[in-house]
Parts: C-alpha cells; sequence; structure tokens
C-alpha cells in the first residue's frame, strides 16, 4: 500500500514564502507539493498539526560537536551518529559536522569517518566543514596556535579526496595564509572554501574570492573589521557580491545592529545563513567540557575558555530563528530561508525547500519556535 500523507499546518512554509493554512503532501518519503487543504487528493491520510510553522528541515553548516562529543573525539560512525543525531532532534536534519584545527593525523582520521558515514547514510550528515588548520594565528579565536600551520601537497590530496567521496565538503582558511593557485586547486574540485580567522585585507579576499572563496566564516568573528580606509575582511563580505556568510545570531557573537547593517548591505547572489557554531554540550544539560585539553565553561547562554575567550556558540538553530525574529525583528520568512534555503543555495544542492522529489525532511515548529516534531524521509523522528 502507498504511504501517502498530508500535513495541515496554520502555515507553511516552503523554502520561500509562507503558505496560510496550507497542507504538505507526501508520497513514500517524499515531498509531492503543497497545496490547499481543500485540494488534498483521495488517498492521502490528512494529519491536522493545528498552530505553528511547517517547515523544511534546517540546515547548519557550522556544528563542531554536539550529544556531549566534539568531531574530532569521534572515534567511530556511530559517534557521528551521536553529533548528528544530537541534531537531528533540533529539528536540523542536514549538517556538516566541523572539526576545528587539528593535527594531520585527527584530520585524516575525521575525514576517513566522514566518508564511512556518508556511505552509511548516518541520518543528517551531509559532508564535512574542516575549520582550519590553516588559519592566521592572530585571529585564532579558540583555535589552538600549536596546531595552525601552512597548507601542503598532502594535505590538498587529502581534501581532493575527501570532495572526491563527500557530498559536500566546506574548508575555512585564512585568505594570508594560502595562495590563490591553492584555492583554485580546491575549488576547481567542488570544495566551498570559507574565509575566516584571517587578518587579511579587502585586497587579499578580493583575490581570494577571484581564486573560488565562495564564503566568509561567522561574520563579524574573528576577522579583519570594517575600517573607513581599510575594509577589511567585513567589507569584503558585503561589498563582494559572490561571498555568502554564515552569522551566529546567539546574541552574544553579533550585536543586534551589527546584523541589520550586515542584512541591509548585502547583495548579490550570496547570502547571509544561520548557523550554530555549536560544541558538544548541544543536547546536553552539562555546564562544562574540553577543548584539547581546556576546559570550556557554559553559563548565561556563553561558552568561554578560562581568560574569557568565546569558545563556539550555546545556541541551536530555532533559538537563532526566535533571536532574528523577535530581537532583531527580522520578518519571518527571510529568517527562515537563512536556516533553509540559503545555506542549501550556498552548497548549490536542492534541499531546504519543499520541492517535488525530495526527502520529506521536515519540521513544525510552535509559534515560539520550540521543536513540536521532526520528520526525516517522512518519517517521524
Amino acid at each position: 500500500m502507498t504511504d501517502r500523507s498530508a500535513y495541515i499546518c496554520r502555515r507553511v512554509f516552503d523554502g520561500e514564502k509562507i503558505r496560510s493554512n496550507a497542507a504538505l503532501l507526501v508520497e513514500e518519503g517524499r515531498v509531492s507539493r503543497v497545496s490547499s487543504p481543500s485540494d488534498i487528493p483521495e488517498g492521502f491520510s490528512q494529519v491536522e498539526l493545528g498552530e505553528g510553522i511547517l517547515s523544511p528541515g534546517l540546515i547548519d553548516l557550522q556544528v563542531n560537536g554536539g550529544g556531549g562529543l566534539m568531531l574530532g573525539d569521534a572515534e567511530s560512525v556511530a559517534d557521528i551518529d551521536q553529533i548528528c543525531s544530537a541534531h537531528v532532534r533540533l529539528g536540523t536534519t542536514a549538517l556538516t559536522p566541523t572539526l576545528i584545527t587539528d593535527s594531520p593525523e585527527v584530520t585524516r582520521k575525521v575525514v576517513d569517518l566522514g566518508i564511512a558515514a556518508w556511505k552509511d547514510r548516518v541520518p543528517g550528515f551531509q559532508g564535512l566543514h574542516l575549520e582550519g588548520p590553516h588559519l592566521f594565528a592572530g585571529r585564532k579565536g579558540a583555535h589552538d596556535a600549536s596546531l595552525i600551520r601552512p597548507m601542503t601537497d598532502d594535505d590538498i590530496r587529502l581534501y581532493l579526496r575527501a570532495a572526491d567521496e563527500l557530498p559536500n565538503l566546506i574548508i575555512t582558511l585564512a585568505a594570508e595564509t594560502v595562495s590563490p593557485d591553492q584555492i583554485a586547486t580546491l575549488a576547481g574540485a567542488g570544495i566551498r572554501i570559507s574565509l575566516g580567522h584571517s587578518g587579511a585585507s579587502y585586497e587579499e579576499c578580493r583575490v581570494a574570492v577571484n581564486a573560488g572563496a565562495s564564503c566568509v566564516t561567522h561574520l563579524y568573528n574573528a576577522m579583519s573589521p570594517l575600517q573607513h580606509r581599510e575594509p577589511g575582511m567585513v567589507g569584503a563580505a558585503l561589498d563582494l557580491g559572490g561571498l555568502s556568510a554564515g552569522l551566529i545570531a546567539d546574541g552574544v557573537h553579533v550585536d543586534p545592529v551589527a546584523i541589520k547593517i550586515a542584512l541591509k548591505s548585502k547583495s548579490g547572489p550570496g547570502r547571509i545563513f544561520l548557523v550554530t557554531d555549536a560544541m558538544s554540550q548541544t543536547g546536553t544539560d552539562v555546564t562544562s567540557f574540553f577543548l584539547g585539553g581546556r576546559e570550556i565553561f557554559r553559563s548565561d547562554g556563553m561558552l568561554k575558555l578560562a581568560d574569557g575567550t568565546l569558545a563556539g556558540a550555546d545556541i541551536d538553530l530555532p533559538s537563532s530563528l526566535k533571536y532574528l525574529t523577535g530581537v532583531v525583528d527580522l520578518e519571518l520568512e527571510t529568517a527562515l530561508a537563512m536556516a533553509t534555503s540559503y545555506p542549501a543555495g550556498f552548497l548549490d544542492r536542492n534541499m531546504g525547500r519543499f520541492s517535488e522529489g525530495q526527502p520529506a525532511d521536515f519540521v513544525h515548529l510552535g509559534d515560539d519556535f520550540t521543536v513540536k516534531s521532526v520528520w526525516m524521509n517522512g518519517q517521524a523522528v
């Protein structure tokens, strides 16, 4: 018997706009279409969700850990599944687990585990994000300066192999520490190059973009600021239309006024999308944990090293949506797109929308953005 269900909700966001009193039609675990409840065909079982928002599953391209684990500490595919599961339960049905600057051995291990996780179809896993180690130590943030290093031919070979076997690979690097030729080689293989943890000038960023860089990692944080005589990386992110940018909207990393300015300034095909920069505490109630032997303390919605340096963020995507629509006063459709279709567009993947034939990954959010239910491939999680 064919599995056909119609999910009826007060508001349905299709990846671009909100439809009032609409129904998402799902057949055999895949999206059919969004319709009016009065146009539901015969043979569909009807699921009344009532109030709230039905949205494509959320997408997070910067997730350092979750469920009590950091990606660098993973030793098995089951560990990667543990990280992904913590975020899936919070409405994020597609993510790229992120490795913070580490040794060549750990980087190779994580790449191999990521390839295995993709082959095993770990729910939610959509590739890897390598944040480092080719960064500028002067803008290291919580990264271990002793592990930051130049890019070698061995690194490039590893990244090219990973790109060939993963659905997506993002690499954050500093424009001033990696050559344009290296960027061009990686970007030419389909790797998404993101600029971050960098003191690069506007011109250095422009050269990197011309070589193939297409994004900026956690806008405003750990990068050269916008100044009136040197626009820096922030200026490049807002001025160069082809650059997308990840944004942490937790009320700690970026002031709401700075968020408003960025959203008003950004034009062109590049978009600003939400990331959490989540750490291992996501989905747990721990008050501290360790990163590379250094203790990170969790309090008042912040994660900090002992010296006060911010070390990731203590927020999930639904909470980010609440912050954007409440504190920043951003319209709901734009905020939802920043967590769905915009990051999907950066990856150039047909996700983050209710498109015919796509896997039925979706989330029901309350009006206060609490996660009520999550589905993957049409099945409740």
